[in-house]
């Protein structure tokens, strides 16, 4: 619980006290992905993230096609409430729930939320100990004011270029820019927290979409320091391992299979009755087999097409080599090991059908640190927070009538 506030926190939803982040207190100024990523961790990790909302509700809420899993993904398990952040009251609203706040979050363009009177150094001015979280497209620098998107930096910053084959640059298959600078914006709030107890204030943090696909993209710009080679796009990359490729089986489907090191190939060799291969010294070490790549790949794609793709999956988890069946996102609904570890948390759908998400891919002491997946309705927890900071019935009920507040 914070030191610092008078103002009472409103309890976070049912199991939230046992949680890591319990009595923190987030207010969230985001849109789209990367900035209610930021929440969405803070939240499932115990945090109370109070999601700030124009009146109607937040337009991500009702992106069609790709865009439609964007909210109820990111969204779970805050709370809403909706303000009018054009009127003077609704900034005051605004402005009074930060002083309660351990931490803000915001997403929106450079400048924005300065001129709303909501930047850093106006709340912090009041809030010294609040930890400020600015989810930009770019650091302090040239580029600073662009604007972007997880698909500008992607195509900007090498991933795309790695991503697809030879002159036709592809984005990743999610919004993989997006949700990896949310949680290097944890990340920071966390460190930001931690150096707070030692100090006593808070500080303004900031991740950057552009920065984050450098970051990522980092293990190839030191393959071009070592080798003095730049790296070739990942479909005609030279892979480091003879076999290391997607199979397809006997009844249409595909496995990835990687033979990482000799003992692997070792077991390889055994479990499919390749004794010859296995004592073949022109196989003996994974730079021999390299050597052999063209010889070698198309006797083991004659194989694997022997066997459906069960039959394979079986034979390869016994004997332990690294496989992956090809699966799509709907499949992982039905994935026995994400049912077993409770991978998936219940969600309410804002129209009313019940599904599951994922959770964090985390365990601590054992155990999976969620509160589950409560998606909440458009300005559900007004009443809820405005009477947390001390209004009356009588003056929320006027504030809705005004549509100040909603």
């Amino acid at each position: 619980m914070s030191e610092r506030s008078t103002v009472d926190k409103t309890a976070s939803p049912a199991g939230a006290a046992s949680l890591p982040l319990a009595g923190q207190r987030v207010v969230e100024f985001t849109h789209m992905v990367m900035g209610p990523a930021v929440g969405a961790i803070l939240a499932e990790l115990g945090a109370e993230v109070i999601r700030i909302e124009p009146l109607g509700g937040d337009s991500t809420r009702n992106l069609p096609g790709s865009g439609a899993g964007y909210f109820p993904m990111y969204n779970r398990n805050k709370k809403s409430l909706c303000l009018d952040l054009k009127s003077p009251e609704g900034l005051a609203i605004a402005r009074r729930l930060c002083g309660s706040a351990d931490v803000v979050v915001e997403n929106f363009r450079a400048g924005t939320m300065d001129k709303l009177g909501l930047g850093y150094e106006a709340l912090s001015a009041d809030n010294p100990r609040l930890v400020y979280c600015s989810e930009k497209g770019f650091l302090s620098g040239p580029y600073e004011n662009r604007t972007a998107l997880d698909e500008v930096t992607q195509m900007m910053g090498g991933l795309a270029y790695m991503t697809g084959p030879p002159g036709r640059p592809l984005r990743a298959g999610t919004s993989v820019i997006d949700v990896t600078g949310g949680m290097f914006g944890v990340i920071a709030i966390l460190a930001a927290l931690e150096q707070r107890h030692a100090t006593g204030r808070g500080q303004k943090v900031s991740s950057a979409l552009f920065e984050t696909t450098v970051y990522l993209v980092g293990q190839h710009m030191a393959q071009m320091a070592v080798t003095g080679q730049p790296a070739k796009p990942m479909p005609i990359r030279i892979s480091a391992w003879a076999i290391y490729d997607v199979f397809e089986t006997a009844d249409g489907e595909q496995v990835f299979v990687g033979i990482v090191s000799d003992g692997l190939w070792q077991k390889f060799c055994e479990a499919f009755g390749w004794a010859a291969e296995a004592a073949d010294p022109a196989y003996k070490t994974n730079v021999q087999r390299v050597a052999q790549r063209e010889a070698l790949l198309p006797r083991v794609r004659e194989l694997f097409k022997t066997y459906r793709r069960e039959q394979l999956v079986a034979i390869l988890e016994r004997t332990g080599l690294p496989f992956a069946p090809i699966g799509k996102p709907e499949e992982m609904f039905d994935d026995p090991h994400l049912a077993a570890n409770g991978s998936l948390a219940p969600t309410t759908l804002p129209d009313g059908r019940e599904t599951r998400l994922p959770i964090l891919p985390i365990e601590m002491d054992g155990r999976r640190p969620t509160q589950g997946g409560t998606l909440a309705r458009v300005g559900e927890h007004c009443d809820e927070i405005l009477t947390g900071l001390g209004l009356a019935p009588g003056e929320i009920a006027d504030l809705r009538t005004r549509k100040v507040v909603g």
